[in-house]
């Protein structure tokens, strides 16, 4: 602290000096950004079952934008960058080895099959009141498997329903075609020279729509093709998804990815993603230019009805009708029947950027740190609207997408007389609360990472557990034991709002605070115990090269 800066008293200063100071609030969340502590936490309430003891928790928000939760934000995209580290450049085989199933979940999977059996037997006889108890206890059964550690889809308790219309899996006659290989089983890239095993990396976009500006603003907005660029954007991950199967199949092997989508600054999605195994850029080419995405869905190009005078809810038919002529609007499943071609085909553009990554080198740091760079960012943060052009783009193509189904559940499908699945009492004509309508969003799809489940062959929680083992034996090499906490004799219950009881935020924040500052001097004395180094010359971070 400079010893020459003098403070006035409160009392002699002017009400404009007093106003400048920073609030205790202000210098509270600055103090946590400063020691990585998350600004916005929620309290949870804990309880000791042996004990007796109550007390109140900080826990973090997890967020993952920055303007929402900095340091959160910061400890995420962290993670996702040793995510994709530590699987871009493998040279072994991620090992992935199921257990057997034990005696436990076995007995508890007859008992279900044998509550499915008497549920069915009363559905037939027509005891509804029996069945729906049946059916809590199938509820009550599955949620016990999967604390007993079986995962998947288990089969549904009623009947087959209505198989949906197959269609054809034939290529489009104006789409080229693809050589196809048997897919191998492995998914690490070929070595050369002996020790050389290079990857990729590659950006895939959407087609053009129209000609922009250097701001993302179309040269013509009466030309650009709104309606394209909205659909495109609902199902883009759809098409990146068909061209991960359609580049397996070319290649021979399982090729592993670690995705990012972002948007253009014409407010298009498009794709960065690292690829492991050396692929030739030719390939890549032929595979984008032949992949292509048809959407089965019934025709949407102009709506029946408005928002302000749209279909209304019949409880006597449980669907929406007509509200002039009463008539049952179309079903879902008699839509699709009535298809003879799709709604609508997603393309890539031509622009196709693929490169070869050594691993270990300054350039594949340098691009991991380029595909995480955007994570901590809202799509409205990274597509600029500062001009009254780019406003009018961005409203124009969130108009569109407010009149575009998102899923086969969207109340928008209402608007175009079909009543989508799932349709009930509480379901509003046009207002989908899907991310695809909202105008933050502007049609991204929900999952903005994208990655193979053989990347690295672990979770993020598998990374989370790694960093805190590091942790763990760093400070027991100098004599600071952790003891693991039970915490199965805790009762964890999220503080309702407006609990007398509960500490105010800024109580529990600093209190994280204290605790970081000591696990940070506790860190730093066995990082420097581990290096031999006197202070302020050691390397005290966790996180090796940056690639």
């Amino acid at each position: 602290m400079n010893a020459s800066i003098t403070t006035l008293p409160v009392d002699a200063q002017t009400r404009a000096e007093r106003m400048r100071m920073p609030l205790a609030n202000e210098v509270v969340i600055a103090t946590a950004e400063q020691h990585g502590v998350c600004i916005r936490p929620f309290t949870m309430e804990v309880g000791d079952t042996q004990t007796g003891e109550l007390r109140y928790v900080a826990m973090p928000c997890s967020s993952t934008i920055e303007s929402v939760c900095g340091p959160c934000a910061r400890k995420a995209r962290a993670l996702r960058m040793t995510q994709c580290r530590e699987g871009w450049h493998l040279t072994d085989e991620p090992v992935f080895e199921r257990d057997e199933p034990n005696a436990d979940q076995t007995a508890q999977l007859a008992y279900r099959a044998d509550l499915v059996k008497h549920y069915r037997e009363s559905v037939d006889a027509g005891e509804l009141e029996q069945a729906d108890e049946l059916r809590e206890a199938i509820h009550e059964a599955d949620a016990e498997l999967r604390q007993l550690g079986v995962r998947g889809k288990l089969p549904s308790p009623d009947a087959p329903g209505r198989r949906p219309v197959s269609r054809s899996t034939k290529r489009r006659q104006d789409a080229p075609n693809l050589p196809r290989r048997a897919v191998a089983k492995t998914t690490v890239g070929r070595e050369y020279a002996g020790r050389f095993r290079p990857s990729m990396f590659v950006t895939l976009t959407c087609d053009t729509y129209g000609r922009v500006r250097d701001d993302g603003t179309p040269v013509n907005s009466d030309s650009y093709d709104y309606r394209r660029a909205a659909r495109d954007a609902v199902h883009f991950s759809s098409l990146v998804d068909r061209w991960w199967q359609n580049l397996r199949r070319v290649v021979g092997w399982d090729a592993q990815y670690f995705a990012t989508v972002e948007p253009q600054r014409r407010a298009a999605p498009h794709l960065h993603t690292a690829i492991r195994g050396s692929i030739a850029h030719q390939v890549i080419r032929q595979v984008t230019a032949a992949t292509y995405h048809q959407v089965w869905w019934p025709a949407h190009d102009e709506p029946r009805f408005s928002t302000d005078h749209g279909p209304v809810w019949e409880p006597q038919v449980k669907g929406f009708v007509d509200p002039d002529s009463r008539a049952l609007l179309t079903p879902w499943a008699d839509a699709l029947d009535q298809m003879d071609e799709p709604a609508h085909t997603v393309t890539f553009g031509r622009q196709v950027h693929s490169k070869g990554i050594l691993g270990g080198s300054n350039e594949a740091g340098r691009h991991i740190g380029y595909l995480t760079k955007y994570l901590v960012k809202n799509v409205s943060e990274v597509v600029e609207q500062h001009t009254d052009a780019q406003r009018r783009h961005a409203d124009r193509l969130h108009a569109e997408l407010a009149v575009t189904p998102c899923s086969p559940r969207c109340a928008v499908w209402l608007l175009y007389g079909i009543q989508p699945l799932g349709a009930n009492s509480k379901t509003v004509a046009g207002h989908c609360k899907g991310r695809a309508h909202r105008r933050s969003t502007l049609g991204l799809p929900g999952r903005r990472v994208l990655v193979s489940r053989k990347w690295s062959g672990k979770t993020l929680a598998d990374h989370r557990a790694d960093r805190k083992t590091f942790v763990a034996e760093a400070l027991a090499a100098v004599g600071i034991e952790k003891p693991a906490q039970d915490t199965g004799r805790l009762i964890w219950r999220k503080v309702a709002p407006g609990d007398q009881n509960a500490p105010p935020r800024a109580h529990l924040i600093m209190h994280a605070i204290a605790e970081r500052i000591t696990w940070r001097a506790e860190y730093d004395r066995a990082m420097l115990a581990a290096s031999g180094a006197p202070p302020g010359q050691a390397d005290v971070s966790a996180t090796p090269v940056a690639a």
